[in-house]
């Protein structure tokens, strides 16, 4: 179903994943005072996009609906992903205190209806009830927007300025890149069909290397910075009592 151009594409995505994947699991190597699970999250993310858009790039988990392409390994991707990107979002708000796990909870949660609201609406036969659907995960887009803006930064802010500003720093990153995912959708195939098969498939490849491993990339660095001069709270987990290594992949002494 798809072309030699999308073909392109999305190998790209995928060469850019492996990439990404490689410079974090290097940066765990020597991990700077950044807690293991932030490198091990931000590992996951690229990994699990990447073996997704191969799929799609080997013509899998491609279906056809209402004239046009449905693209189920984009949804697989989004809906493990994007609740992980947002868990780093929440780890780098609650840098040096203790992780507040209900409001995790709560934006993870938004993200994942929010998704599959998507979903839906690219399976929907009807307009009416595929713009309902759209319109579900808007709002719920709204309330991610609310909680990373509101609760997020105030819990930021309480730890000083320099958590606070790192904090404003990726969000505001995250967050614009993030907003360009419902308007491609709107005007692609899925939406209104302004854009063609091909540019749709280019977006959704361009947008995600910069929302995944682009702010994966930028989120790490920050907070390498900054343990230099604010330490991270420290959970330490059931194992790490029992001597299991405290960071992701083999530390440098």
């Amino acid at each position: 179903m798809t072309n030699a151009t999308q073909e392109f594409w999305l190998w790209l995505y995928v060469a850019c994943m492996a990439a990404g994947a490689i410079v974090i699991i290097a940066w765990s190597r020597n991990p700077k005072g950044v807690p293991h699970y932030e490198y091990a999250a931000a590992a996951f993310i690229p990994i699990w996009s990447g073996l997704a858009y191969m799929a799609s790039a080997l013509d899998q988990g491609i279906v056809l609906n209402n004239g046009h392409s449905v693209y189920l390994t984009r949804y697989a991707d989004w809906v493990v992903t994007t609740p992980l990107l947002l868990a780093t979002l929440a780890w780098t708000a609650m840098w040096s205190v203790k992780k507040h796990t209900s409001l995790i909870i709560a934006i993870m949660g938004a993200d994942v209806i929010m998704i599959l609201s998507g979903l839906m609406a690219d399976l929907s036969a009807d307009d009416g009830v595929k713009w309902l659907w759209y319109t579900i995960g808007c709002v719920c887009l709204v309330i991610i927007f609310y909680i990373a803006w509101g609760p997020f930064r105030r819990i930021a802010y309480s730890q000083g300025q320099e958590v606070g500003s790192t904090y404003v720093k990726v969000a505001t990153f995250l967050s614009v890149l993030w907003v360009g995912y419902p308007l491609i959708w709107a005007l692609g195939p899925s939406g209104m069909g302004l854009l063609d098969s091909t540019t749709d498939v280019a977006l959704f490849v361009v947008l995600p290397i910069f929302s995944k491993v682009g702010f994966s990339l930028y989120d790490l660095y920050s907070l390498r910075a900054l343990s230099a001069r604010v330490p991270a709270h420290h959970v330490r987990e059931g194992h790490e009592h029992h001597g299991a290594p405290h960071t992701f992949g083999a530390q440098r002494s």
